[in-house]
């Protein structure tokens, strides 16, 4: 009976401590460090949400049509601590942007960095590889 006992808390212990785990991905997971990319477009809005806040910029494709792009940020937690507040980045401001597509193709992409027209640059927070 004991034994028992302490069998079903050793896997219930192994089954809590592994759920964590599987609940995030790494930055290869969805995303192609070999596929970098640069644009320059406006702020259309920025959404602190957890897991990870998403930053989006209406960006003018080579046709002239206007294409929004959702870039994956870092958290809100550790965007606030780089510096980052709801109103960082207003909508209609322009940025540069660096950062790399998402496997899945379309304008989503997780972003590495942001420089506004001051030349100030901002971080993601994220996951991105070389910070």
């Amino acid at each position: 009976m004991r034994l028992t006992l302490c069998l079903r808390v050793a896997v219930l212990g192994l089954l809590s401590g592994a759920a964590p785990l599987s609940a995030h991905h790494a930055f290869a997971a969805e995303f192609d460090v070999n596929n970098p990319i640069e644009v320059h477009g406006k702020v259309s809005r920025l959404e602190f949400m957890n897991p990870h806040a998403w930053l989006y910029v209406d960006v003018e494709g080579e046709d002239g049509e206007t294409v929004e792009w959702r870039f994956q940020l870092g958290a809100p937690d550790a965007l606030l601590r780089l510096g980052w507040s709801t109103d960082t980045l207003s909508v209609g401001v322009e940025v540069d942007v660096t950062g790399f597509r998402a496997k899945a193709g379309g304008p989503v992409a997780i972003g590495r960095s942001f420089t506004v027209p001051d030349g100030s640059a901002l971080f993601s927070g994220g996951s991105t590889p070389g910070r």
